[in-house]
């Protein structure tokens, strides 16, 4: 079992920055940044591998990063311009294996953060 606690949501004007982070309790494979709004599937927002491979949603490209702290084992996602339509709840996920595209491929996840873009 991986337990996982995000921190960092909040609310923010269009155009600003944000820091999310995941703390884990056991070292992984592949970790992940989900979001989801009401009525929405959860949708992939960015992943980082072990070996630091990162990829991304097309609409975050060039505004969002992942990252991790190997020694904190401590997941981050740096949310720059953020735009109204980046509203969600974000999760935290993690697998034991190569990275997936899809949230029912990963079995661990956060409770959530919300975060809020105003215009």
């Amino acid at each position: 079992q991986v337990e996982l606690e995000e921190s960092g949501g909040g609310s923010v004007q269009a155009g600003g920055s944000l820091r999310l982070s995941c703390a884990a309790s056991t070292y992984t494979d592949c970790m992940a940044w989900f979001r989801q709004v009401p009525g929405k599937e959860r949708e992939r927002v960015a992943t980082i591998k072990n070996d630091g491979s990162t990829n991304y949603a097309d609409s975050v490209k060039g505004r969002f990063t992942i990252s991790h702290d190997n020694a904190k084992n401590t997941l981050y996602l740096q949310m720059n311009s953020l735009k109204p339509d980046d509203t969600a709840v974000y999760y935290c996920a993690t697998r034991f294996d190569n990275c997936a595209f899809e949230a029912q491929d990963y079995p661990f996840w956060g409770r959530g953060t919300q975060v809020t873009v105003s215009s």
